[in-house]
């Protein structure tokens, strides 16, 4: 007897808990509870790509400066100019503290800026070469650019968008409940904001 009181005892308060979190569970999910880290980690898949696309441009600078050197070494000064600005631009650490920080994301976004300038000067000078302007790698680098051009141009409008999603989630009703009481280490994201003449990306096309 006594271990049936204790067997009957014990089963009110299984099945409690598990109404409650049958209840609690939808409850939640309704008020947005996970809507704050799902947009968190949609700005973050964002930003990812972002840096993937530039990294991509990176890596094609190199045998684009030799390319050209080849045929226009005597533009000593705009070749040094593309081999730095990249060096800066690679140079910068990018942790996950960039996106809330506005001084390093700044610093981040500017020296991407000044790359994407000095690359376009670059460009403009090989219309002074018409034997570079046919060769067969050039060319072909030509093509990747400007295709990574585009590519970074998308990544970072969908950046932009993911990342006012998430913002804009962190200060609105009902998510911003869960900013006071459950995600209070939660901050916005920076985004891009520098001026569209730094925004446009090289002329490639010939």
């Amino acid at each position: 007897m006594q271990k049936m009181a204790s067997s009957s005892g014990f089963l009110p308060r299984n099945v409690f808990s598990v109404l409650a979190l049958a209840i609690l569970l939808p409850l939640l999910s309704a008020c947005g509870f996970n809507t704050i880290p799902t947009n968190e980690e949609q700005a973050k898949a964002a930003w990812s790509e972002v840096l993937n696309q530039y990294q991509r441009r990176a890596d094609l600078i190199p045998n684009l400066v030799e390319t050209v050197k080849g045929y226009a070494a005597q533009e000593k000064d705009v070749l040094t100019s593309v081999v730095e600005a990249r060096a800066k631009a690679t140079s910068v650490q990018v942790t996950p503290d960039t996106l809330k920080d506005p001084n390093a994301f700044k610093a981040f976004q500017d020296n991407q800026a000044n790359l994407t300038g000095a690359l376009s000067r670059l460009l403009a000078v090989v219309e002074n070469y018409p034997d570079l302007k046919s060769n067969q790698n050039f060319l072909a680098l030509q093509s990747q650019l400007e295709g990574t051009e585009n590519r970074i141009a998308v990544a970072r409008r969908d950046y932009i968008e993911a990342v006012r999603v998430y913002n804009t989630s962190l200060k609105t009703m009902p998510t911003i409940i869960w900013t006071w009481i459950w995600y209070t280490g939660n901050q916005p994201y920076q985004t891009f904001t520098i001026d569209d003449s730094a925004k446009q990306t090289p002329q490639v096309k010939f």
